[in-house]
């Protein structure tokens, strides 16, 4: 089961703990989707904005993201897997 969550009214005057709600659930502007898993923390996050977004119950599973490490380390480890070929 996924959610599929879409940013229906504009966020502008909203307080900034529901704008960080929003940018948590991956909302950028207006008009935005995501399929996110439906799991307890993603649902109380759409209750906490559920006045600026609508969801709705999706079938099937929601794509699943791969952490990434910061740009920083992925550039000392390609710098130092160049090295150890040298």
């Amino acid at each position: 089961m996924a959610l599929k969550i879409k940013l229906t009214k504009s966020f502008a005057g909203a307080s900034e703990d529901q704008l960080a709600t929003i940018t948590g659930l991956g909302l950028k502007k207006f008009g935005d989707e995501r399929l996110l898993q439906d799991t307890p923390a993603i649902r109380g996050m759409v209750n906490k904005v559920r006045h600026l977004v609508t969801a709705e119950t999706v079938q099937g599973d929601a794509p699943k993201t791969a952490r990434r490490k910061p740009r920083k380390i992925r550039a000392r480890d390609a710098a130092r897997a160049r090295q150890a070929k040298a």
